[in-house]
């Protein structure tokens, strides 16, 4: 999937549709990130020394186990909402030149509430894991 197609589930747009490619293989999300070095978030983390932020890196995951919960969005006006973290861990920063890559699974679901797991690499090197959960809420429900 590229980006014009993961567009058709993710809202994110411009500089927050983090994820340039993703797929589905036996019920795992797979999701890329080439970090050019240009990105806005690396500007200020840190000049002279860029490292990707850990809540971007999070965010990729997210993004990532999105294309999981397609189906479940299809034909819906459904924004997905980050609804919780835990168990984050940093193992190896993530540097302009890599290519992060994901691993996401949905582990349980409950009415609009799904929980995930994730891992992103780089080079085949542990750089995240996390355990974090959405919310899909209807868009009609989201207006002030």
């Amino acid at each position: 999937m590229n980006q014009e197609q993961i567009k058709q589930i993710l809202p994110h747009r411009d500089n927050m549709l983090l994820i340039d490619e993703a797929e589905v293989i036996d019920g795992v999300a797979h999701g890329k990130k080439h970090i050019t070095g240009d990105e806005w978030f690396l500007k200020g983390h840190f000049p002279g020394k860029p490292v990707v932020p850990g809540v971007i890196l999070c965010e990729i995951l997210a993004q990532s186990t999105c294309v999981l919960l397609s189906q479940q969005m299809e034909g819906e006006a459904i924004t997905p909402f980050f609804s919780g973290l835990d168990k984050v861990r940093f193992k190896h920063p993530v540097l302009p030149g890599d290519t992060f890559e994901t691993e996401c699974s949905i582990v349980k679901s409950k009415s609009i509430f799904y929980w995930a797991t994730g891992k992103g690499y780089v080079n085949g090197k542990l750089c995240v894991t996390a355990e974090f959960s959405f919310a899909l809420v209807k868009n009609e429900d989201t207006q002030a």
